[in-house]
C-alpha cells in the first residue's frame, strides 16, 4: 500500500474529488496556498470531523472486490454518527484515473472509534485515508494524507487547502467504463475471469466454455436480427413469433450454457459481473455464425443490453450525466459479429409495470431497479438509442401483439430482404 500512496503523490494538487449528497455531485480540489477562495460545499456549515476513503489498490480485482465490501464494512463497524456519501477522485480528462471511496462525516463526541478502524484500514487493506482539519476562523481546511507506515496520521510534504472546484466536461465516472464497466475485446473481459480462477471456481468453467476470437466474429450467410428492451416489453412474444413466421433460429443472450453459473456472478462487483457478461455475447456470437448458415437468426438481447445497463448504473445522476452521443463508450466492439438488424422494444412505464407484476417472477437487482427508479430507466433507454454499429431502430410495443410482429416483418423485409 506504501507504493501505491506514494506514487499518486505527484499528482495529488492535480486531481479532483467529488462527493455525492442526495444524488448532486460538489466538486474540491486541493492547492499548496491558499487566495482566500470560499469553502467547498461539502465542508461548509460542517460541524462533525471528515475523512475521505479511496480504494486504490494496483490488483484491479481486489480493488473491485474490496470496493463491494466496503461500504458494509463501514456501517457495521461505525456509530450511528457517522455518515457516508459515495465520494471519487480523478484526473480531469485522463482515462482510467478514478479512485472510488466513500466521504465521512462523524459527529460523534469522540473521534477514537473511527479513527481506530480507519488505521486497520490502512494497515490491512488497500485504502488512501485522509482527513480534513477546520482552520480556527473555520473558513480555511486543510487535507492531511494518512500514512500506512505506522498508526498515526501523517501530514502530506505540505500543508495542502481544500478550495472548490469547476464540474468536469464530463461525469467523472465516465473515465473508467472503456473494459471496466463495458468490455470492447475478448481479451480485455478474460483477463479479468482467468484472474478470478482462484477465487471464483465458476470462473474457470466459464473459461472452458469460450470460443477463439476468430469465431466470435465470422459472418454467417443468412440475417442476423437482435430483438432488444426493457423486461416486459414483449421481446419473447415476438422472438417466438419471428422465429415462426422466417422459419428461423432463436437464441438468448446469455447464453443457455451460462445459466448455471448467474447467480454466481451477479454477487460479485461490477468489473467481474459485467465481464462475465460480456464473454457470453462472443458465446452467443458463435452460435449465432453457426446457426446463420442455415437459417436466419433472432437473437433475444445481445451486446446492445450488455452495454447499456453496464453505462447506466456506472454513470450516476441524471440522464445527462452519460457520455454524449458519438462517445467511444457506445460503439460496437470490432471482435464481435455484427446483427444485420437491431429493433428496441419501446412501451409505456406504466403498462411494463403492470406486465411485470402479471408476470409475478423474480427479478434481478437491475430489473428491481428498473421497475422502482424511473431515472435508471430512462438512462438505460438514452444509451440504447446512443449505441452504435449498428444502431437500434426503435418500436412501439404497446398495440397488440400480431401489429407489432407485422410492423417489425415490414422492418426486417426492407433491411434484411426476407
Amino acid at each position: 500500500m506504501a507504493r501505491r500512496t506514494m506514487s499518486l503523490i505527484p499528482h495529488w494538487s492535480s486531481r479532483v474529488s467529488s462527493v455525492e449528497l442526495n444524488g448532486t455531485p460538489f466538486y474540491f480540489s486541493t492547492q499548496e496556498k491558499h487566495r482566500g477562495e470560499e469553502v467547498p460545499r461539502v465542508f461548509r456549515e460542517n460541524d462533525g470531523r471528515c475523512y475521505s476513503l479511496l480504494v486504490c489498490s494496483s490488483d484491479t480485482i481486489r480493488r473491485a472486490k474490496f470496493y463491494a465490501e466496503l461500504k458494509d464494512k463501514l456501517l457495521t463497524n461505525l456509530s450511528p454518527e457517522c455518515h457516508l456519501s459515495p465520494m471519487c477522485s480523478f484526473l480531469p480528462n485522463i482515462k482510467d484515473s478514478l479512485l472510488k471511496g466513500y466521504f465521512l462525516k462523524d459527529t460523534s463526541e469522540s473521534s477514537s472509534p473511527t479513527e481506530r478502524l480507519l488505521r486497520d484500514l490502512t494497515q490491512r487493506d488497500p485504502v488512501l485515508v485522509c482527513s480534513y482539519l477546520r482552520g480556527e476562523t473555520g473558513g480555511v481546511w486543510t487535507q492531511h494524507l494518512w500514512s500506512d507506515g505506522d498508526n498515526h496520521t501523517m501530514q502530506m510534504p505540505k500543508d495542502y487547502y481544500v478550495v472548490p472546484a469547476e464540474a468536469p466536461e464530463h461525469h467523472p465516472s465516465t473515465l473508467n467504463i472503456i473494459n471496466s464497466d463495458v468490455f470492447y475485446s475478448f481479451e480485455e473481459a478474460y483477463q479479468v475471469l482467468e484472474k478470478c480462477g482462484d477465487i471464483i471456481p465458476e470462473a474457470r468453467a466459464v473459461l472452458e466454455l469460450l470460443p477463439s476470437r476468430e469465431e466470435a466474429r465470422r459472418k454467417p450467410d443468412f440475417p442476423v436480427i437482435v430483438i432488444e428492451g426493457l423486461d416486459a416489453t414483449g421481446k419473447t412474444t415476438l422472438t417466438e413469433s419471428l422465429r415462426d413466421a422466417l422459419g428461423a433460429s432463436l437464441l438468448r443472450s446469455p447464453p443457455h450454457c451460462l445459466s448455471p453459473m448467474r447467480a454466481r456472478f451477479d454477487r460479485e462487483p461490477p468489473l467481474i459481473r459485467r465481464a462475465f457478461y460480456a464473454l457470453g455475447n462472443y458465446i452467443t456470437a458463435v452460435q449465432i455464425g453457426q446457426e446463420g448458415m442455415k437459417t436466419p437468426v433472432i437473437v433475444d438481447r445481445f451486446w446492445h443490453s450488455t452495454a447499456a445497463y453496464a453505462i447506466a448504473t456506472a454513470v450516476s445522476g441524471p440522464v445527462c450525466n452519460l457520455p454524449a452521443e458519438g462517445s467511444e463508450v457506445y460503439c460496437w466492439p470490432s471482435d464481435v459479429l455484427q446483427p444485420s438488424l437491431v429493433v428496441c422494444l419501446t412501451l409505456d412505464p406504466e403498462e411494463r409495470r403492470r406486465r411485470l407484476r402479471d408476470r409475478g417472477q423474480g427479478k434481478t437487482e437491475e430489473e428491481q431497479e428498473l421497475e422502482h427508479n424511473q431515472l435508471f430507466r430512462l438512462k438505460v433507454e438514452k444509451a440504447y438509442q446512443r449505441i452504435s454499429g449498428p444502431a437500434c431502430v426503435t418500436v412501439d410495443a404497446s398495440p397488440p401483439a400480431d401489429l407489432v410482429l407485422q410492423q417489425v416483418l415490414l422492418l426486417i423485409r426492407g433491411k434484411c430482404h426476407l
